[in-house]
């Protein structure tokens, strides 16, 4: 995708720099540092999308077209973040364990003044796993620094029955929505 100026992504996350790279889109890599503590009685959505402003707000300089996204996973109302430790990451994959959850991105692009906003979300449904299964995939090693503790672009992928909705939202960056909102900007 052609793209006037410097496209900066304020993400380290190889997934996204994938998925951007994969549809042409040429960035510089700029991480954001911000906080990333859930507000009180603030809901999954509203969370993404709070994050992904503060990212591309955190990043930016003038002229550069800037792209920020967070992803999390919510079951019942609860946010489900990057597991602490292998015993949280067993927790949370036996949360998951045959239900439905949804996988939400806020995205935000951002050029000097003019900033937008999105959220996608897509529903996942994980296979019936037991502790065997669960034990197996995490001493791979593979949840630790995944929101709802699960890589569906790696072996976490053998924990999904099914998609509804955006796959690429789920590894990290809903990208037909993202390049729409970079279309716009």
């Amino acid at each position: 995708m052609d793209l006037e100026g410097r496209v900066v992504l304020a993400s380290a996350s190889p997934r996204r720099h994938d998925l951007l790279r994969s549809v042409g889109v040429d960035f510089e890599v700029r991480p954001a540092d911000i906080d990333e503590s859930v507000a009180p009685g603030e809901d999954p959505i509203a969370y993404v999308r709070r994050l992904s402003r503060e990212k591309a707000v955190a990043v930016a300089r003038p002229g550069e077209l800037v792209i920020a996204a967070d992803t999390t996973v919510e079951v019942d109302g609860t946010i489900l973040g990057k597991p602490a430790d292998a015993a949280d990451a067993r927790r949370m994959l036996s949360l998951l364990s045959a239900r439905t959850h949804r996988v939400h991105t806020g995205v935000t692009v951002r050029r000097d003044s003019s900033l937008e906003t999105i959220a996608v979300s897509t529903a996942v449904t994980f296979v019936t796993l037991d502790a065997a299964t669960i034990d197996w995939y995490v001493g791979t090693g593979e949840p630790m620094d995944k929101a709802g503790s699960y890589a569906m672009q790696g072996a976490g992928g053998a924990l999904v029955e099914r998609i509804d909705g955006s796959v690429s939202n789920v590894i990290g960056l809903p990208i037909a929505e993202t390049l729409n909102l970079l279309r716009r900007a």
